[in-house]
């Protein structure tokens, strides 16, 4: 595996530089964004939803496609030789989380064109008459749809997952030394993506639906938070020495108030009272839950830069 951050400051001298090295926090939160949506979108498809014209079902497939080609590009920009990124794809290493990342992301794209294939953009089916033939078999089969729906939720888990398992599998930073983290990231994914379809849903039914998911997913990320730092304090005196650089550390404001509070505790209680009619559905809350959401990439993967085995 490449070195990941091998062009970055050494993360021994200024831990906080770290705040300004982009492409792979970037990386990280697309991935995860496109998770969350894959599953939702898979899920609508599985229930049937594309029968309402309305669905955001339609449009999350593209938004997708965007999202994971923008996450591609800083990845690449991150790679120390990129013009070696093909040998990924000449063999499978089964303990490589490197090899599974390449794997998923390469069948995350056909998954996302079958389920562009119920609304193909761009009058793509006119301008080719296979793409819309294709197209038009597809919705004819509900089976066929549901099977997408499945396809797509199964491979958005992986692609969440794996986005924490990236950082974990990297033992030599004890703050990422966590199996948890292929959970958080991928229920931080689920968090953002709902309050991203939330967001710019035209359907009041899927607003109101994925504002109490959001409730959901926001109260068992910010569980598994505790249990990280729960699990770090309790280990080897490097790791609760890792875990201090949130709290007391370098990044303890950033995750705490940008995070936890900002991303977190505000959203979860405005989108409270919004689902129980108290107040009316604002864009606030989900805005802060996918800021929220990038900035905890940021804060993760500059605090296991900074976190070594090595004395300072």
């Amino acid at each position: 595996m490449h070195e990941l951050y091998s062009t970055r400051t050494n993360p021994f001298i200024d831990p906080t530089l770290h705040l300004w090295a982009w492409e792979i926090p970037v990386y990280l939160f697309a991935g995860g964004l496109v998770a969350g949506m894959m599953i939702i979108a898979g899920y609508y498809l599985f229930h049937g939803r594309q029968d309402d014209r309305q669905s955001s079902v339609y449009w999350m497939p593209l938004a997708s496609f965007i999202s994971i080609s923008v996450g591609m590009l800083a990845l690449f920009f991150d790679l120390g030789h990129k013009v070696s990124v093909w040998r990924f794809y000449t063999s499978f290493q089964i303990t490589s989380p490197m090899s599974w990342g390449a794997w998923i992301l390469f069948l995350v794209y056909p998954a996302l064109i079958a389920n562009l294939l119920l609304k193909l953009p761009f009058g793509l089916g006119t301008k080719i008459p296979l793409l819309g033939n294709l197209s038009t078999r597809v919705v004819k089969h509900p089976k066929t749809i549901a099977t997408i729906g499945v396809v797509n939720m199964v491979l958005g888990a992986a692609l969440g997952i794996y986005t924490g398992i990236l950082l974990s599998s990297l033992s030599a930073r004890p703050f990422w030394n966590s199996s948890i983290l292929g959970i958080l990231f991928l229920t931080s994914g689920l968090s953002t993506a709902a309050a991203f379809v939330h967001l710019v849903a035209k359907s009041t039914i899927e607003r109101e639906g994925l504002a109490r998911a959001d409730i959901g997913f926001i109260i068992i990320e910010i569980v598994i938070l505790f249990l990280f730092i729960i699990g770090l304090t309790t280990s080897a005196a490097i790791h609760k020495e890792a875990v201090g650089l949130i709290l007391g550390g370098e990044y303890t404001a950033s995750f705490w108030v940008l995070v936890v509070f900002l991303g977190l505790l505000i959203p979860l209680f405005i989108q409270s009272l919004a689902v129980t009619h108290k107040i009316r559905h604002t864009p606030i809350a989900p805005i802060m839950v996918i800021v929220g959401g990038l900035i905890l990439r940021f804060v993760f993967v500059a605090a296991g830069q900074a976190s070594t085995w090595l004395p300072y």
